[in-house]
């Protein structure tokens, strides 16, 4: 059985160059090895020696690993085997984002899966060229928007979670729910915003800023941060001055939330709700905080549900991949396998690009993750709870939802949509 791939396993991997090779394949049982001696690629870009993004990457080319060996010990597709070819790409370098591409066009790939790069418009231009179905969870509008804007050029690109607006748009709601259900009583209607630099964080500022007017809420203050974060105590100094009932933190590395925690518990305003965006989600959170993360919320628009389909899931994840489980790309890696799957079943023939798009366009796919639906013109998942988006969905199997936890117990508890949650929200220790 092969052993599980950890995160020092890839580094160590990365020096050798494009690590396809590097790669253990997915274990395939002689009885249900695929005939063919042509195996369906599926080309995975995944951060190895960068110095952002390898947490989510490596969850999720562990994700897809836990789909092919699944796969491929059921027969695999189409009487083929499917393997992953995963190649070195930097999430913030334009040059090696095209530079994987086209290794993987080289590679003659039938399909491309990844978590994100945080410059995809040349990754775009350049796959653009081979129209393979590229499947990512990019959560960037102002790809999908181009999308939207040049439907033939982008036609293969398929974003598998809503955009990032949404941490904006949904905040406001997850705050009222919260406060009408009793479990948070806010010391007012202010919200102050902690904002990093990078566009992703900004366009999230944005939505936010637009969405207050709207709500029961207002803006209090807004506090500019650049990564990296050395120290946050002047930060924490500002948030107390400010005094807002709610707190946005809009950054995006788990190591450095982990230290605003430790820093914050320390020296709390109390009665604050203190919301971290997205960087808790990724497993070093939890190990570098320790007890401090106690209490602390976050959301993702793309996680694994806790229903029976993402709980069983999350099952078989820990026991091939032991130790503190990522709850988001873990599931978009399983789930954007199936979906390459299904269409390729479907269409009979994954050469076929245009066809196995035009079948992920018009044919929705319910994963672990809940339920992606990809045909708007945008090619991005619709988003649960409605917001006044576009594409948002009001029933919950008709768009993807927004999961908020909070940090009980040293765990990660779905506390919001109210038809998913695990448990309700808690009072911080702080407050």
């Amino acid at each position: 059985m092969t052993k599980p791939l950890t995160r020092r396993t890839v580094l160590n991997l990365a020096s050798t160059g494009v690590a396809a090779a590097a790669f253990p394949a997915p274990f395939v049982p002689a009885s249900t090895r695929a005939a063919s001696a042509d195996p369906i690629q599926i080309g995975v870009p995944t951060a190895q020696t960068a110095q952002a993004g390898v947490a989510d990457h490596q969850d999720y080319l562990n994700g897809t690993t836990l789909a092919l060996e699944e796969i491929n010990a059921a027969g695999g597709v189409l009487g083929r085997e499917l393997k992953a070819v995963a190649v070195d790409v930097d999430p913030l370098s334009p040059e090696s984002g095209q530079v994987a591409i086209n290794k993987l066009i080289d590679a003659k790939v039938h399909a491309m899966s990844c978590a994100f790069v945080f410059t995809p418009v040349p990754v775009a231009e350049v796959s653009a060229r081979y129209k393979a179905p590229f499947l990512w969870g990019l959560t960037q509008r102002n790809m999908t928007d181009l999308v939207a804007k040049d439907r033939d050029k982008y036609s293969h690109i398929f974003q598998t979670d809503p955009s990032e607006v949404h941490y904006g748009y949904t905040f406001p709601l997850f705050l009222k729910a919260m406060r009408d259900q009793g479990a948070w009583k806010p010391l007012n209607n202010g919200v102050h915003i902690v904002q990093e630099q990078i566009a992703y964080n900004q366009t999230i500022s944005k939505a936010l800023q637009a969405a207050l007017p709207k709500s029961d809420f207002k803006l209090a203050g807004i506090t500019d941060i650049q990564y990296p974060v050395q120290d946050w105590g002047s930060v924490i100094q500002e948030i107390k001055k400010i005094g807002a009932g709610a707190v946005m933190i809009d950054h995006w590395v788990a190591a450095e939330y982990a230290a605003f925690v430790k820093q914050y518990s320390a020296d709390p305003l109390k009665g604050a709700l203190v919301y971290l965006q997205y960087g808790p989600s990724q497993p070093e959170f939890l190990e570098l905080s320790g007890p401090a993360a106690e209490g602390f919320v976050w959301s993702t628009v793309l996680g694994v549900y806790a229903d029976e389909k993402g709980s069983a899931f999350r099952a078989k994840y820990k026991k091939r991949f032991p130790g503190i489980m990522g709850l988001c790309y873990t599931g978009s890696g399983y789930d954007a396998t199936y979906y390459l799957k299904a269409a390729w079943e479907a269409v009979g023939d994954p050469a076929k690009f245009q066809e196995v798009c035009d079948w992920i366009r018009k044919t929705p796919y319910r994963g672990v993750c809940g339920y992606m639906s990809m045909n708007n013109p945008y090619q991005e998942c619709a988003h649960y709870p409605d917001t006044g988006d576009a594409i948002g969905a009001r029933d919950l199997e008709q768009g993807m939802a927004q999961l908020y936890f909070q940090v009980q117990n040293n765990d990660h508890k779905i506390v919001y949509p109210d038809v998913l949650k695990e448990s309700a929200l808690r009072k911080a220790p702080w407050w």
